[in-house]
């Protein structure tokens, strides 16, 4: 997605507050969702009037999905749009919907054809605007827009970035389990404007985005061989990571993007190395007799966590960039795998195996807080939203007469493990990883 046809061209700022502020504290564990009301956009001069209803709705998914936000039924709205913008609002009224927070906003169509949406954000009880901006765009990045407000909502009442602009890339799948047929396809993060990037030829596996560019790093086998390859999502063009002896995989960028760290399997043994994309220079990090792989930078870049058998089970381990000063952290029973850093860098998502069942949770960098927050017959693969607050992931459960055939979902769920949901795919989905916001 090239980052065009969207311009800010307004703030219309938010008012100083004499009364308690309007928040919502994300820090706790367990949090009522605010009521808000998202008023339809009013249309004006030749604006698309299904637009104006579609924008609010998306904006009120948004938000509901978050598990923050209780939107009012439309139905109890005690103002017509035309009302409002004509009146002014009635918050009296407004508070006897329980709203506490409104959301209203106007379309207009501009000489040019393009289309001004402007959105406005109100504490129904202190009756003051918290916050407005008006954005020029194309009517066919309307979707976006409404991501982009969504954002705008949830970073002024909740004090944290939010995460509705962004992409979620992830492997597709169908077929019987002998013979799946496995390709890269990439999303908004709430399912919409669904694509197929790869044609399915080749088994595809581990997608990763790129902090900085609009590329992915990602498992295929060519030719029966496995290998990095780096996918530009702007032009389509995909080239190998390098052309290294033995079998790559787990391939994750440096928070720069300007490297790749992976594993490589060589005469019998899989270590830690990484990779200049410009140069192609190769850097070995570890060098233990062990099986040392699933490698991921802390958002500084300074550290990386990966897993390892080399205390003898599969547990997870931090150490220094250059590979200096590993510390185990995790002790509980059990394997552990898939760690991935938060770009909070507060927390540490992981798989975790224990007696026939598989868990997702995360744990501290210093092995302490460790906290499962779903588990299922088969849940693995977690990625971190690009706020932190939110993870996603995929469940796989046996279907059909004895169990001979799959299914694979994709879900996201709050870090404190309430608000699990099912992230609708046209066929079965796996290996999810977030994008970071389009901006």
């Amino acid at each position: 997605m090239k980052h065009l046809y969207l311009t800010l061209i307004l703030f219309l700022g938010f008012t100083a507050h004499a009364h308690a502020e309007l928040r919502i504290d994300v820090t706790r564990g367990t949090i009522e969702p605010m009521p808000i009301a998202i008023t339809s956009f009013h249309a004006e001069q030749g604006a698309n009037g299904a637009i104006s209803n579609d924008m609010p709705q998306v904006i009120s998914e948004n938000l509901e999905r978050s598990g923050l936000f209780k939107p009012v039924n439309p139905r109890a709205f005690v103002q017509s749009t035309q009302s409002i913008v004509k009146e002014g609002i009635r918050f009296a009224e407004w508070r006897a919907t329980n709203a506490q927070a409104l959301v209203t906003g106007v379309l207009t169509r501009t000489n040019d054809g393009r289309t001004r949406v402007e959105f406005r954000l109100w504490d129904v009880f202190s009756e003051k605007q918290l916050t407005g901006m008006a954005y020029m765009t194309s009517e066919s990045n309307w979707r976006r827009i409404a991501h982009i407000i969504s954002d705008e909502i949830y970073k002024r009442l909740t004090g944290e970035d939010g995460y509705f602009d962004s992409r979620i890339v992830y492997v597709s799948e169908n077929g019987p389990p002998t013979a799946r047929v496995k390709r890269l396809a990439i999303m908004d993060q709430d399912g919409f404007n669904h694509k197929y990037l790869t044609d399915g030829k080749n088994l595809v596996l581990t997608p990763r985005f790129s902090p900085s560019q609009q590329t992915i790093a990602y498992l295929a086998y060519v030719n029966n061989k496995p290998r990095v390859y780096i996918y530009d999502i702007n032009t389509g063009r995909q080239q190998a990571l390098g052309d290294f002896p033995g079998m790559t995989f787990a391939p994750r960028f440096s928070p720069d993007g300007d490297k790749v760290i992976m594993s490589q399997s060589l005469n019998g043994n899989t270590d830690i190395y990484e990779i200049d994309i410009r140069t192609k220079a190769k850097t070995r990090i570890t060098s233990a007799p062990s099986i040392e792989t699933a490698p991921s930078y802390s958002p500084d870049g300074k550290q990386i966590v990966f897993e390892s058998d080399r205390g003898g089970s599969q547990q997870l381990y931090t150490m220094n960039r250059n590979g200096s000063n590993v510390q185990r952290i995790t002790f509980e029973k059990g394997r552990y795998a898939n760690p991935v850093w938060s770009p909070r860098g507060d927390l540490i998502a992981f798989t975790r195996m224990y007696k026939g069942k598989f868990y997702i949770g995360v744990i501290r960098p210093d092995g302490s807080g460790e906290r499962l927050i779903t588990t299922a017959y088969h849940v693995e693969g977690p990625t971190w939203s690009p706020n932190g607050r939110v993870l996603s992931y995929f469940k796989e459960r046996p279907e059909g007469a004895g169990g001979n055939q799959r299914s694979a979902k994709i879900y996201t769920v709050d870090i404190t493990g309430y608000n699990e949901r099912w992230l609708q795919t046209p066929r079965d989905g796996s290996d999810p990883a977030w994008s970071p916001l389009n901006r």
